[in-house]
């Protein structure tokens, strides 16, 4: 529930309690009983959202977890593929030095 939510809940509660006080052709206890069952309900009402929010709060933990493990295992692919590659690039420059720094055989020559 938003902010704006739960503000309208409690203006209405206190309007609703507010507006029973003043109609109800009740005794004082009466009128607390009515009260405290009033306190009750919105007591309810509020655990009931609270398990509300903390289980739509888990889900997105658990779908946030997926998807980053999602993102650092293609992080890990993506490093280990460019590994590869700068590891080609070296050993193809370590090759091109040498054939050009090492004396030709003399088969090669000739």
């Amino acid at each position: 529930m938003s902010r704006d939510g739960w503000a309208n809940f409690f203006l209405g509660l206190g309007v609703g309690v507010g507006v029973g006080l003043l109609i109800a052709p009740k005794s004082g206890e009466e009128t607390r009983d009515f009260l405290r069952a009033k306190a009750d309900e919105g007591k309810d009402f509020l655990k009931q959202q609270t398990a509300g929010l903390t289980e739509d709060l888990k889900e997105r933990a658990e779908d946030l977890k997926a998807r980053s493990n999602d993102v650092v295992a293609r992080g890990k692919d993506i490093l280990s593929r460019q590994k590869d590659v700068l590891s080609d690039a070296i050993e193809a420059g370590r090759q091109a030095y040498r054939d050009k720094v090492e004396p030709t055989s003399p088969a090669e020559s000739a």
